[in-house]
């Protein structure tokens, strides 16, 4: 089982990491209208500004979870892979003009090549993946935590 200190600096290193994206996605905000498909943007912002709120409560709530050191290393990467790469997806699209298939409303026309399409669907399969297994283990680790 983790020390209280590990499991301190854990969730201080989240909240850098949530604060860090929340920054991005505000920097983001600024440079929409630039954007290929300026409503891709929008989403990426907002996206970015969810997923950086979303790592910095998951911080502040880290160390009252229970988890084993290995777990603990496991499920923040897994935070962190799982907001960056979604936040990064979408930015991608919003760059190059793609989107139409898994973000019809927001990417609008926006189709993009058949090679953008691809590593689009692609980055979006693994971050659904990536966040259903953060998302059970640190529901296991809250339900442990609870029963103490």
């Amino acid at each position: 089982m983790q020390t209280s200190d590990d499991r301190a600096q854990h969730g201080h290193r989240l909240v850098q990491l949530g604060m860090f994206l929340f920054l991005l996605a505000l920097l983001v905000g600024l440079a929409v209208p630039k954007f290929a498909v300026p409503r891709l943007g929008l989403s990426t912002h907002l996206l970015g500004i969810m997923q950086g709120l979303f790592l910095m409560i998951a911080g502040l709530l880290w160390p009252t979870l229970r988890f084993s050191s290995l777990m603990s290393r496991i499920g923040i990467f897994l935070a962190v892979y799982g907001c960056f790469a979604a936040w990064t997806a979408n930015l991608t699209a919003a760059i190059i003009g793609a989107g139409n298939s898994l973000l019809p409303i927001a990417a609008g026309q926006a189709q993009g090549t058949a090679g953008r399409r691809r590593i689009r669907r692609l980055d979006s399969m693994q971050h659904v993946r990536v966040s259903i297994v953060e998302k059970h283990a640190v529901l296991r680790a809250a339900r442990a935590a609870a029963s103490k």
